[in-house]
């Protein structure tokens, strides 16, 4: 099982960037995926889900008419466009992912919870 996160950079305040989830090794298309970033010295932060095939979206208020998620599961692939970014924006970006259905007994509170794989980050630094 493999996540890829790839697609940062440094910007200025106000740019774009597109960043990209690149999935192998498990059933893709039956699998939540989402984004999460963190900051040194505070917790993760889930900033935009997708459900499987519904596709249904899911962000934080904090980017909100900004961030849009999207999915190709022809290309195993999540993609999260980030539009007028902010220097609070800056954080290392994860993508996770957990199945649509979970084990016997296994129930989730939001499209957020219960991520099993996670891959690597990536950084996004916004100045001002």
């Amino acid at each position: 099982v493999q996540l890829q996160a790839s697609g940062g950079g440094l910007v200025q305040s106000g740019d774009s960037l597109r960043l990209s989830c690149a999935a192998s090794g498990f059933s893709f298309a039956d699998y939540y995926i989402g984004w999460f970033r963190q900051v040194p010295g505070k917790g993760r932060e889930g900033v935009s889900c997708i459900s499987s095939i519904a596709g249904a979206k899911y962000y934080a208020d904090s980017v909100k008419g900004r961030f849009t998620i999207s999915r190709d599961n022809a290309k195993n692939t999540v993609y999260l466009q980030m539009n007028s970014l902010k220097p609070e924006d800056t954080a290392v970006y994860f993508c996770a992912a957990r199945p649509s259905v979970g084990p016997p007994g296994k129930t989730y509170s939001s499209c957020y919870d219960g991520m099993d794989f996670w891959g690597r980050g990536t950084q996004v630094t916004v100045s001002s």
